[in-house]
């Protein structure tokens, strides 16, 4: 190691029993962080500073100035700029040594298996339900160890799934735990909140697996839950098992969905091209809205008969996650529709007023 790398690394060289050859460990890792926010900013970081050696940045969205209180890689001069390319700019300033790979693409069924080649682990940042499946089932095909973060409000949760026992085996992964999930009833932050602290707290647990299970230090949380409390510090551990008990087969198919800009939106609306749909709360939708009907998310099973229009619909929500779950439903039942989802919401729409 040459006399550079040993002064930057040399806190975490003496360290017992990771020494030199853990840090050459790191230095030949290849990891894939998706998700370039709450989780992965503070994940990516550290992950950056401890020098591993190729780290690859998946997202495709842009700086908002609602991410800001936690996703702390950002600033408000960035707001409107692809997060990959600001995260990765910083980081490879932050360690020159390392390399840095952005990939600007939303992670899909079509190309995820293309992305995972390239590296030995993946880190999960991302928020919603959807994508989670796809990675772990994309991992498990692949054959890699997958570090899970969540936040929601106050609470978060880190795993590691799918890691290679010492008997070939894997360890269980998400689909062990969460068998099924209707994401329609789980807000994201946007929606539900969340402490921007508890998102540091989890990224960090995220790198800390990450950095142990590349240099075999510690024990990782496979075959774990860990369950953490903002509010009281508490945390608890909940055993799931050694070997996974899930035969996985293929990746599960996922809808996209259509979605239509805030800037597309307005400029439609002025030619009335346009019927909306507010799928959100009574009390949100007393707070602010732009009109249209309003079915809340829960009641559209028993409203959909109602729905018929001759126009094309938009139909929206805070962020964009219940509008879409709205848009898949209405597909359904209304198959040659002209349909959108509002894509940010009314967080996007009231940023760009």
């Amino acid at each position: 190691m040459a006399q550079p790398e040993l002064l930057r690394y040399s806190c975490q060289v003496s360290l017992p029993g990771f020494g030199e050859a853990g840090q050459q460990l790191l230095q030949n890792a290849r990891v894939l962080v998706v998700g370039a926010g709450g989780l992965g900013c503070p994940a990516a970081q550290y992950l950056a500073a401890a020098g591993v050696g190729t780290l690859g940045i998946a997202d495709f969205d842009t700086v908002s100035i609602g991410n800001l209180h936690r996703q702390v890689l950002f600033t408000p001069e960035e707001v409107g700029q692809k997060k990959v390319k600001v995260a990765c700019e910083k980081l490879q300033k932050q360690n020159p040594g390392i390399k840095l790979v952005p990939h600007e693409v939303k992670v899909t069924a079509l190309n995820v298996m293309d992305l995972l080649q390239h590296y030995d682990m993946v880190l999960d940042g991302t928020d919603n339900f959807d994508t989670k499946y796809l990675l772990n089932d994309a991992c498990v095909l692949a054959g890699k160890p997958l570090v899970y973060g969540a936040i929601y409000q106050y609470e978060g949760q880190v795993a590691v799934w799918n890691l290679l026992n010492g008997n070939g085996s894997r360890s269980p992964n998400y689909r062990d735990v969460f068998v099924e999930v209707d994401a329609s009833q789980v807000p994201n932050c946007a929606e539900g909140g969340v402490i921007p602290t508890l998102a540091g707290m989890v990224g960090c647990m995220q790198a800390n697996e990450v950095i142990k299970i590349i240099t075999n230090t510690g024990e990782a949380l496979a075959g774990k839950l860990l369950l953490l409390d903002a509010q009281t510090l508490q945390s608890r551990i909940i055993k799931v098992g050694k070997v996974s008990k899930v035969t996985i087969e293929k990746l599960p198919e996922t809808e996209e969905v259509p979605t239509i800009s805030v800037a597309e939106l307005k400029q439609s609306m002025a030619h009335g091209h346009f019927e909306l749909l507010d799928v959100r709360r009574a009390e949100e939708r007393d707070v602010f809205h732009i009109g249209g009907a309003h079915v809340p998310l829960d009641q559209l099973g028993q409203k959909l008969p109602q729905l018929q229009t001759a126009k094309k619909l938009v139909v929206y929500c805070a962020s964009g996650k219940r509008s879409g779950e709205a848009v898949k439903r209405i597909r359904k039942h209304f198959p040659e529709l002209t349909i959108y989802s509002l894509e940010g919401g009314m967080k996007a729409w009231l940023e760009q007023q």
